[in-house]
Parts: structure tokens; C-alpha cells; sequence
């Protein structure tokens, strides 16, 4: 959805919008088609496999689409990379906005963009309830970074843009009686693992159920399950549409395709102290989507099929009008 207004954002006919793959990026791509009277956008991502397919999706398969090293949480040396790749591409276009929603690129993309005098806008991601990533803690220290979040209350320079989950809200109920088609989605993040998850759903899913299992970095050896790193945008997509239940972890994106094609997941977050990301903000995500009532929040432990059967029968949809984002 593009915005009509002709303020803010809408004086930048020249967008360069940044972001870490998975999630981050999504979010990037919903949010800059709610920015108003853009005429370009040049991306900057990780090649993850699935940026072609995300912006195909939203009908930018045409806009330029520059690859940089991966770089992993806190990985101070391929940031230095990005900020290279990011140097190049602020000398190539005439640039009147840098936006990003995370992770670390941002950090490598938008104090060049300020430098050089170009409008440079850092919108925290939405899995950020409660507060800024280190990120956004870096970039409150960089003059003139514009900074906004999708949840209110953070204060200080921070001001409220709107949300991705903006466009959602509760379906009807579904007629589900038994779970026959199920995805399962850890994302892309490396080098973290969620086999815990995997362990839970292999002990309560039904034996003849059919399940996508898409495990990212985790490890699955001795699990009986037809494990995929990664699966085409495509394919993930269309069995989501087709399943029963979805079950991730509680990451922006997968919830973010769920919620485009109806369903209602079941988010379960990844912990800190079992070694399976940076923090426990996942927590935060999942509880503040059960609130919306777009999801349904779960530890490992909590996991049944009574509980999965109860998501599958939640449905989620899309409101009529959504905002011009607010920035």
C-alpha cells in the first residue's frame, strides 16, 4: 500500500533502504510502501535466498537490489564490509533518504548517509516492545539519525511511526478438527539454533501429519524430520496457506507471512540462557502479538496439541486502510 501524502518522506524521490535479511528486511519492505510519493528504492540486504522473492511479492521485483557480507549478530568485522558496500552506493546514487530497520546495518549504512548530509531515518524493529535494540542504542548517540519505533513509549528522541502490525487484526473462526498440514519456521538467523523447539513438536505432532520443517542453523541430526535450512519464498508461502497451523519462532517475518495469509501462528521465543539468540526480546515479540490477539504465545514447555489445535482454529486479516507511516 502507497501513502498519498506529500510531507515528510515524501520530499525523497531517492530512497536507499538497508536492513539484516529474514524478518528485518519484511518488515523493511511493507514499511516503505507506506512511505509517502518515493519514486525509487535501492536495497541493501544479506543474500539470504529470499530478498528477491520478498520484493517480487510486493511488486518491486525492478527496484535495484545490492547484496553485502553477511554479518551476524555483533559481527564487527562484515559490518565494517557493509559500510563499504554502503560507502559505494551513497558516491553512486543521489540519495535524499537512508532508512533501515535493523539489525546492525543500520549502523554500518546510516551515520555515512548523515555524513554525507543525506536524510538518514532508523525505524526500530517491531519485535522491540519495550525498548531499542543495541542498534537503536548505537544510534541514539549519532547526531542528526532520525529515530522511530513501532511500539509506543521509549522517550526520549524516539517518536512513534506506526507499526507493520498496523495492517492486522482478528479473523473469524476456522473449522479445524485435526492438524494435517503443519509448518514449522526457525528463520534464517545465524549461528543460533532452536533445537529445543524441534524436539517439543517431534514428541507431540501427529505421526501422520504433513509438516514443513524450516530449521535454519539448528542443528537436527537424530531427529526424524526431513529438515530444510531454507525454503524459495514461494514454497514457504504457499504451504502456509495450505497448513493447518504455523508454528515459528517468535521472529517478524514468518509472523508477518502468516498474518498475510490468514493464520494465526504459534510463536514460541528463543532464549538467552539455552544459547538460541542475543536476548530474550523474542518474548517480548510474542506477547505483545498474543495482545493483539494475532498470535498465539507459547514457551517450549507450554507446547501441545491441544494448544496448536486451538491456534489452528484463529484466523487473522487484513484491516481495510492503513496509515501512511508516520515519519
Amino acid at each position: 500500500m502507497t501513502g498519498s501524502s506529500t510531507s515528510g518522506v515524501g520530499a525523497g524521490r531517492r530512497v536507499l533502504a538497508a536492513a539484516s535479511a529474514g524478518g528485518h528486511f519484511k518488515q523493511l519492505v511493507r514499511l516503505v510502501d507506506r512511505l509517502p510519493v518515493v519514486d525509487e528504492v535501492i536495497w541493501l540486504t544479506y543474500d539470504s535466498g529470499l530478498s528477491h522473492d520478498l520484493l517480487a511479492a510486493a511488486g518491486r521485483e525492478e527496484d535495484r537490489l545490492v547484496h553485502a557480507p553477511y554479518a551476524a549478530p555483533r559481527d564487527l568485522l562484515n559490518l565494517a564490509r557493509n559500510a563499504r558496500v554502503a560507502r559505494r552506493l551513497l558516491r553512486e546514487y543521489d540519495v535524499d533518504l537512508a532508512v533501515s530497520t535493523g539489525a546492525g546495518i543500520a549502523v554500518a549504512v546510516l551515520p555515512l548517509a548523515r555524513a554525507k548530509g543525506v536524510r538518514a531515518a532508523f525505524i526500530e524493529s517491531a519485535t522491540r516492545a519495550q525498548g531499542p535494540s543495541l542498534s537503536g542504542r548505537i544510534l541514539q548517540r549519532v547526531p542528526g539519525v532520525e529515530l522511530y519505533s513501532q511500539n509506543p513509549g521509549y522517550g526520549g528522541r524516539w517518536r512513534d511511526a506506526g507499526s507493520v502490525h498496523d495492517e492486522f487484526e482478528p479473523g473469524t473462526a476456522r473449522p479445524i478438527t485435526r492438524l494435517s498440514r503443519v509448518v514449522v519456521s526457525l528463520g534464517t538467523i545465524r549461528p543460533y539454533g532452536f533445537r529445543r523447539l524441534l524436539e517439543q513438536l517431534v514428541r507431540i505432532l501427529p505421526s501422520d501429519a504433513h509438516v514443513l520443517w524450516q530449521t535454519g542453523a539448528t542443528d537436527t541430526s537424530g531427529l526424524s524430520i526431513e529438515a530444510r535450512e531454507t525454503v524459495p519464498g514461494p514454497e514457504l508461502e504457499a504451504a502456509i496457506g495450505q497448513a493447518d497451523v504455523v508454528v515459528a519462532h517468535a521472529g517478524t517475518g514468518t509472523a508477518l507471512t502468516a498474518f498475510e495469509l490468514g493464520r494465526c501462528p504459534v510463536l514460541v521465543p528463543r532464549r538467552a540462557a539455552a544459547d538460541e539468540h542475543v536476548d530474550d526480546h523474542q518474548a517480548v515479540t510474542a506477547q505483545a502479538l498474543a495482545g493483539r490477539q494475532l498470535a498465539v504465545h507459547a514457551e517450549v514447555d507450554d507446547l501441545s496439541t491441544e494448544l496448536l489445535l486451538a491456534a489452528a482454529r484463529r484466523s487473522v486479516i487484513r484491516r481495510d486502510m492503513v496509515p501512511d507511516l508516520q515519519i
